[in-house]
């Protein structure tokens, strides 16, 4: 209930504040935007109409103004001023290369890769070689579940902040964040609806529509219905996904955005096709890039749902307040074979078997001002605000008795002729997690002049959890208590909490022209204990950056430039001796003693040389490895590349419609996108019981380039735009850790027929 009282208390204090201001300066309502003059053409008619001795009426505007979307920024920064890279993917872009999952429409953001598809139930990214899928992944602003694939029909652009985000966002890795924006409703009337079809019997019917309510509300729906088979056997997809949203211009000042979304999917789980580990190397098997190797009925299904309320609040032309609120929730089970964990040389594999059953809920709330004032000749863009998130998960963990379903080969399996019964099993765990984040921060962009600024900021951020276990009881391998009735054991809060600080330079010798500098910092909880079995304190991770941004021909062409380091210090390691000086051959106990180091190049281009064409084009060197290591039995070798890292990402695509002629409406385009070579697996260790002192577990992958490319025709209201991707038909892999080694899709053909309303 509290959730609820605390939003709707605030925007009632907006409200009757708003509306005390009215009452109280009834004589000055030029100043109050509820009601204002069309400027200066309408003082210049008026002026001259008093030449002739009459007097024009007040005109009152009230035109409809649309919403304030979330940005990634936040602050209202201008991407010019800021100390950082910002890459957009407007919904324009997404649409023109008919996109339908993120990993797609993240082929125009160099940098940002999938590491890997996670059984088939989500996808997973990373930037700078850092993880992004636990903390870094926003919708409109708010951190959300990244247990699922995200829909992106309803997307009207995607927000790629690079480098360090803590100071806005709190516990997020340093390789950059994430933020998806949704369309929002439109006093204009329209809308669209259109239906794709492509290979493997892909059809997913979209509806769009939007437009006024009456003068001060506007709505917008979309959804999208989802079904297909794949080029992967046995493995089938079905969605289902709605959005509505609704905007309230409750006064000149004060505007409110509702939005909502749900999604349900059931899918297919799929590991891929393995690998096979001996004592020195790990190499994918090869198999048909088809073949599947999980059970008939195996099974996954996802829901998730959310709910926001965006408050935004004008108190004049220099000071603004924004609240938002929201609450998500997100449930993800699945019953299938398990991982192709351990393959033999010969192709034979013993299938386990897994059922996994996992819950969120995600209550957060943001209250942030924003202000411009000057001290003297000096300029202050002011952003200060506070932020809470409680997350509250739960994961079962269930066994199977016996936990093998059978045993197979990769290369003479048969789907048709596998065992098809389907096994029973039972909750042997359930793990609670509560999680609260709170977090201050205050920032100022100060101009001392037009060509100097100073970006500086400190957040401070706290964040406790604690975690609840419930264990079935058994005696004699047989199950007496189940999980949900057991005693729980409750592990002691723990709390973590750190200064964020920020700081960075901007000189612009022109208006199109920024060089920055900067550094921040950020923080990432740690498990395990000390040797004195105390908590582990949290790991501080720097981050330097330069960079350069100009833009040529008044905009047509823009260009970005970085560099930068990350380095985490204190990397939390297995520690050599115990307490009392013994060694250490607990991996629980660690020390704050390692150091991982990031170093890349960045360049992006964005340009619009004629009406019709657009380019995007980007490339990304990144060099991540373990820099200082305990050399210990179990720890990470020094020097070693670390995983799921490519060294070289790059991107290349236009799209170009004729305007004009005779072939007026015809459209074409292309995009290749390259991801160099890399490690899958795990890193290698130290391990004394090894023949050669080292347990190796990496994955060699090399480098692959996918082309896809487009024709369309427009003609008045109806479109027809037809892909043909992978036109190479490349195979390669994603691949995490080990055990979900998944193919990339083969040349596939994909067509979408619009109608605009």
């Amino acid at each position: 209930m509290k959730y609820i009282l605390f939003p709707l208390t605030f925007i009632a204090f907006c409200l009757n504040s708003q509306a005390q201001d009215i009452a109280s300066n009834t004589n000055s309502q030029k100043d109050n935007s509820l009601y204002y003059f069309a400027s200066d053409s309408i003082k210049s008619i008026n002026d001259t109409v008093k030449k002739k001795g009459q007097q024009l009426k007040e005109v009152i505007v009230t035109g409809n103004k649309q919403p304030k979307p979330v940005t990634a920024l936040r602050s209202g920064i201008k991407p010019m001023d800021a100390p950082q890279s910002v890459q957009i993917i407007e919904g324009e872009v997404i649409g023109q290369q008919q996109a339908i999952r993120l990993s797609e429409v993240l082929k125009n953001a160099n940098g940002v890769y999938v590491g890997s598809a996670r059984g088939g139930a989500q996808e997973s990214f990373f930037s700078r070689g850092y993880d992004m899928s636990a903390n870094n992944m926003f919708k409109n602003g708010f951190r959300y579940n990244g247990g699922s694939i995200p829909e992106v029909s309803s997307l009207d652009r995607v927000e790629f902040l690079k480098g360090s985000a803590a100071l806005l966002y709190g516990n997020v890795a340093p390789g950059g964040i994430l933020n998806l924006v949704t369309k929002t409703p439109s006093f204009k009337r329209g809308g669209e609806v259109s239906m794709q079809v492509g290979s493997y019997s892909y059809y997913k019917p979209t509806v769009d529509f939007y437009g006024p309510l009456n003068k001060s509300i506007a709505y917008r729906f979309a959804g999208s219905y989802e079904n297909s088979e794949s080029f992967r056997d046995v493995v089938k997809n079905e969605r289902i996904y709605v959005n509505p949203s609704f905007l309230f211009n409750v006064t000149e000042k004060t505007q409110i955005t509702v939005q909502g979304d749900y999604l349900k999917a059931d899918w297919t789980p799929d590991f891929g096709t393995g690998a096979i580990t001996t004592t020195y190397t790990s190499t994918i098997v090869d198999v048909p890039r088809s073949n599947f190797y999980g059970a008939l009925w195996s099974n996954g299904k996802t829901k998730s749902g959310s709910g926001s309320v965006l408050l935004n609040h004008d108190f004049n032309k220099n000071w603004k307040l924004n609240f938002n609120t929201s609450f998500q929730t997100y449930d993800r089970a699945s019953k299938s074979t398990a991982q192709l964990a351990t393959v033999l040389p010969n192709g034979d594999w013993t299938r386990p078997l897994v059922e996994n059953k996992n819950l969120e809920t995600i209550v957060g709330d943001q209250l942030s001002l924003q202000g411009n004032f000057n001290t003297g000749s000096i300029k202050h863009q002011l952003f200060t605000g506070v932020d809470w998130e409680n997350s509250f998960a739960t994961a079962y963990t269930f066994a199977f008795n016996p936990a093998n379903y059978d045993t197979i080969n990769l290369y003479t399996f048969d789907p048709a002729k596998q065992r098809n019964d389907i096994p029973n099993s039972r909750a042997t765990q359930i793990v609670k997690t509560d999680t609260n984040r709170f977090g201050a921060y205050f920032q100022d962009l100060i101009s001392i002049t037009e060509q100097f600024k100073v970006l500086a900021g400190l957040r401070w951020s706290w964040q406790e959890a604690e975690v609840t276990t419930y264990k079935e009881t058994s005696k004699n391998n047989i199950q007496t208590v189940a999980p949900e009735n057991a005693v729980p054991t409750v592990t002691p809060k723990r709390l973590d909490n750190a200064f964020s600080p920020k700081i960075g330079l901007v000189y612009q010798p022109t208006k199109d022209m920024s060089l920055f500098a900067s550094y921040s910092n950020s923080f990432t909880p740690n498990t395990g204990t000390t040797v004195d079995l105390k908590p582990l304190e949290a790991s501080i991770i720097d981050q330097y950056e330069l960079g350069i941004k100009k833009d040529f021909y008044k905009g047509m062409l823009t260009t970005n430039v970085t560099v930068y380091q990350i380095t985490n210090s204190n990397l939390a390691q297995t520690a050599q001796y115990k307490a009392d000086g013994s060694l250490n051959s607990d991996t629980t106990i660690k020390v704050l003693s390692g150091e991982t180091k990031s170093k890349g190049v960045e360049v992006d281009l964005t340009a619009r040389p004629v009406e019709g064409l657009s380019i995007i084009a980007g490339y990304s060197y990144n060099d991540m490895r373990y820099t200082k290591t305990s050399g210990l039995n179990g720890s990470f070798i020094e020097g070693d590349r670390v995983v799921r890292t490519p060294q070289n990402t790059a991107n290349l695509s236009f799209f170009y419609t004729v305007q004009t002629g005779v072939l007026k409406g015809i459209s074409v385009g292309a995009i290749g996108n390259y991801i160099g070579d890399r490690l899958g697996g795990w890193n290698n260790q130290y391990d004394n019981a090894k023949p050669d002192g080292i347990w190796h577990r990496e994955i060699p992958l090399e480098g692959y380039t996918t082309v896809d490319v487009s024709a369309g025709y427009t003609w008045k209201k109806l479109s027809l735009l037809c892909k043909l991707s992978n036109i190479t038909n490349e195979l390669n892999y994603t691949v995490h850790e080990n055990y979900s080694v998944n193919p990339i899709a083969p040349r596939q053909v994909m067509a979408t027929l619009k109608y605009q309303l």
